[in-house]
């Protein structure tokens, strides 16, 4: 019998999302980036002020999800890793 729960929780291990809504302003990482937690990854404009989005976890970057410009909520994924 498939584990659904335990599958959506490895899918969302794998990608570091926004911690707040904003504008993406900048993305500090490209696809094949080595990371490393708590390292910066993006930038992000919230209420007039620039907030770093720091990684929960280290990894390979796989893909940029988003890009300057965009506006994410929160629990956005704003990379996938590897």
């Amino acid at each position: 019998m498939l584990n659904y729960a335990s599958i959506y929780k490895e899918a969302l291990m794998k990608q570091i999302s926004s911690m707040m809504a904003g504008m993406v302003i900048e993305i500090l990482v490209k696809a094949g980036d080595e990371i490393n937690d708590g390292m910066d990854v993006v930038i992000l404009e919230s209420m007039k002020m620039q907030l770093p989005v720091a990684a929960d976890q280290s990894g390979k970057v796989k893909a940029i999800k988003v890009t300057t410009g965009d506006f994410v909520n929160e629990g956005d994924a704003l990379l996938e890793l590897e």
